[in-house]
This record gives structure tokens, C-alpha cells and sequence, in this order.
């Protein structure tokens, strides 16, 4: 059966990344069909909007998109593309999977494999409320946590844990200190693990998470947390596996979900086609387990750790010369 994805090409370094990515799924023959449409600078340049409604309606239409970094310009008028997307839709679980990979620049070998789920639509990423006082001395930004919102990620971090046979969750929290906001996550996260006797949970404050995660990472396999905490986590466990070149990013909801690139645009080597597209495809591995074809899921992984392990045509990053495309060729040539 067919599956239409709606496909952002992004900004930058971007569309080479997609056409690598897109090479790959091709050669692939998942059966995927692809719907283009504008975000982002090139919106702007073509519809004069960063996100048109043409490609919300896409997205809610297919209700499946994957999407190359996007550009919010500097400036006021703008806001984050990112966020906006992750609101429009109520994409409320970011899921970020860091996994050791061959013959990268890792300093834990084989020893990183984990995921860290991300409450993606409220906590201290919130707009409404910034202030900035008119001599510009003093800045003020509020946090909201809801039971609601908690409830869901934690459950949702639960759910993944035991569909992927990992046995423990744990709940990463300031509730020592933020006791109202961070107190609250913790409250409902002790609440929902006890729903689930066949998963093993623990509670960590943030600092010592990262401290542990940098020491001995091998002891987690999920770990849930609100949105600034994971933001930052979840970079930092990039950094534990060889750098967000291998890291992907699925943003979702109930009606939509995205998969990405979680790095940047990269304009300083955008157009000279040396980028890495490791990150979008492992998104596009992400993708194709959610809509339910982990065969194929399986297939692209195992062709990208090959081509690490032989260190076939690897790019700049991960110690290479070799091109983006001529990578995801490399990559393709395994399936």
C-alpha cells in the first residue's frame, strides 16, 4: 500500500540532505509517495510566509511530513517555525533515540543506547508571558506545567519503553528546587509508573542526570522530562554517539507526526554538498516504524551501520571526505 508523505526540503544544507535521504527510500521501494511543500526561508522567498496554510493543510492531510532544518529569521516578527509546527498540530512527544554507532567519533563505543522523550508543547518555551522591562534591565519568563501535559508524555514514555522491550523509565526533574512546576511533573510521573509493574522507574534531579549520562550512559534506556530539561539532554546525549549528525527527531501527536534533522541549517557549507544525512535518514527510519513498516525501518538501519563499519564514503564530520550524496549511495548500495 502506497503511504503520501508530506516532504519539507528546508533551508540550507537542507534540500541536499533530502535528496540524499529521499535517494535512499527510493531505492528502498517502501511504497512512499511524496507531497512537496514550502517552510521556511524558501517560503518566504515564493509565498512570502514562512509556513504557508498550503503546507499545514498538506501535513494535516497526510498526517505524516519529514522535514530538512528550517531558517526562522533574526528579528522581531519572527518566531520559531519549530515551535509553531510543534503547537498547530499539539506534537506533545519529542522522541530522540541516541544509539552508538561503528566507527564514529563516540567515546563510549558500543556502550549509548537510549532515548530521550521530550515534552515538546508547554513548560519554559512558552511566548506568552515574556516580559521586558522598558529600560531593558530586567527580563521576566514564566513556565506552565500541566497535569494533563505530564500525564501524557510520561505514559507515552511508559508505552514506548515496553513496546521496544526496554525496562526502565527514568523521570528527570528540578522538583528539589522548581517544587510547582518541576514538582508537579514528578508528582504525575510517580503516578503513571505506577501503572506499569513491568517497567523498572527511577527519578533523577537534572544536574545529576547529566553528570551520570556523561559517566556511565549505559545505565538509562528512557528518559522523560519536560521541555527546556530535554531539549538540553537530548543534545547532550547526541554528543555521547559522535555529534547531532546521528540524531533524529520525531515530533508527535495524536493526528500529525514530523520527522527530523534535529541540527541546524548549516549555511556555511550549504551548496558544497559535504553535509552528513545520517541524522534525516535515521528521522526517516523513525517514520517508517511509525507507520508501521519496521521491516523496512530495520533494512535502512542496518545499511547505515554497514556503511559506518566499512567506513564507506563518509563525510567530513565522521572523519571522512567522501560527499552527501555519494554517502547516501553508499548507504542505498546496502539495502
Amino acid at each position: 500500500m502506497t503511504q503520501k508523505i508530506t516532504v519539507i526540503r528546508g533551508d540550507g544544507i537542507g534540500p541536499e540532505i533530502m535528496d540524499a535521504t529521499l535517494h535512499v527510500l527510493d531505492r528502498l521501494g517502501a511504497g512512499l509517495e511524496y507531497e512537496f511543500a514550502d517552510a521556511g526561508l524558501a517560503a518566504l522567498d515564493r509565498h512570502g510566509e514562512l509556513m504557508p496554510q498550503a503546507t499545514l493543510d498538506s501535513i494535516a492531510r497526510n498526517a505524516v511530513a519529514l522535514k530538512s532544518p528550517l531558517t526562522t529569521p533574526v528579528g522581531g516578527g519572527f518566531s520559531s517555525i519549530n515551535v509553531a509546527l510543534r503547537r498547530h498540530f499539539d506534537l506533545y512527544a519529542n522522541v530522540r533515540p541516541a544509539k552508538s554507532f561503528p566507527n564514529t567519533r563516540s567515546r563510549f563505543g558500543d556502550g549509548v543506547d537510549l532515548v530521550t522523550v521530550r515534552e515538546n508543547t508547554e513548560g519554559a518555551y512558552l511566548s506568552e508571558g515574556q516580559e521586558l522591562s522598558e529600560d531593558g534591565e530586567v527580563a521576566i519568563s514564566g513556565a506552565r506545567i500541566t497535569r494533563k501535559g505530564s500525564e501524557r508524555i510520561v505514559r507515552y514514555a511508559f508505552e514506548l519503553a515496553r513496546s521496544t522491550g526496554r525496562k526502565k523509565v527514568t523521570a528527570i526533574h528540578k522538583a528539589n528546587i522548581i517544587k510547582s512546576t518541576s514538582g508537579l511533573f514528578l508528582d504525575v510521573a510517580r503516578e503513571v509508573a505506577g501503572r506499569y509493574p513491568d517497567i523498572g522507574f527511577q527519578e533523577m534531579i537534572v544536574d545529576n542526570a547529566c553528570m551520570q549520562l556523561v559517566m556511565r550512559p549505559e545505565q538509562f534506556e528512557v528518559l522523560v522530562t519536560t521541555n527546556l530539561f530535554g531539549d538540553i539532554i537530548s543534545d547532550l546525549c547526541a554528543g555521547l554517539v559522535g555529534g547531532l549528525g546521528l540524531a533524529p527527531g520525531a515530533n508527535i501527536g495524536e493526528n500529525a507526526a514530523i520527522f527530523e534533522a534535529v541540527h541546524g541549517t548549516a549555511p556555511d557549507i550549504a551548496g558544497k554538498g559535504i553535509a552528513n544525512p545520517c541524522a534525516l535518514l535515521l528521522g526517516a527510519v523513525q517514520m517508517l516504524d511509525h507507520i508501521g513498516r519496521p521491516q523496512d525501518a530495520d533494512r535502512v538501519r542496518q545499511a547505515i551501520v554497514a556503511t559506518l563499519a566499512a567506513g564507506d564514503s563518509l563525510t567530513g564530520d565522521l572523519g571522512g571526505s567522501g560527499t552527501t550524496m555519494g554517502f547516501a549511495q553508499a548507504i542505498a548500495s546496502r539495502l
